[in-house]
């Protein structure tokens, strides 16, 4: 058996103009605090002596390849982003940064969403990737439109209650 895994599919490349911003003081941040304290503290580690038993100098060699792994991530992603400035000129209309307040139809519970691109979501915030398959569902909505929803749980019905911008 091979450990070979078809390619994920690409994310898309929207995003809000703060997340823009948060990815950039993340890169920033990475390259220039964290990155030279981890190679400072590696440096000081490897002048201990034997690498082999040096479980800070372990620690620290991952640490520092996760910092890059990162930083490599982040500057290739960061220049391939659009970035989405405004409202679209049809508010009442589901899309990209749309604030959406939606009803299950099967348990009648409210649910608070905010469609974001995929490397700025949040689920504690209630910001869903507008490649999830209840992002997709929702899109070009209006309020008081019902809509099913193919969730990993299964099918599920929603109803668009309101639609913000703000």
């Amino acid at each position: 058996m091979s450990r070979w895994r078809p390619p994920s599919p690409g994310s898309t490349a929207i995003i809000t103009r703060e997340g823009f911003e948060r990815l950039k003081a993340e890169l920033d941040h990475l390259w220039h605090v964290l990155r030279p304290e981890v190679v400072k503290a590696l440096a000081a580690a490897a002048a201990e002596g034997d690498r082999s038993e040096n479980a800070e100098y372990i620690y620290r060699k991952k640490q520092l390849g996760e910092i890059d792994r990162r930083a490599r991530y982040l500057s290739k992603r960061i220049p391939s982003l659009k970035v989405a400035e405004g409202a679209p000129g049809d508010r009442g209309m589901v899309f990209f940064g749309a604030r959406i307040k939606l009803e299950n139809a099967d348990t009648g519970e409210i649910l608070h969403y905010r469609i974001v691109g995929p490397d700025e979501t949040d689920a504690k915030l209630g910001w869903i990737s507008i490649d999830s398959p209840l992002a997709r569902a929702a899109l070009k909505r209006r309020v008081d439109d019902e809509f099913l929803a193919e969730l990993p749980g299964g099918p599920a019905e929603f109803a668009v209650i309101a639609v913000d911008y703000d």
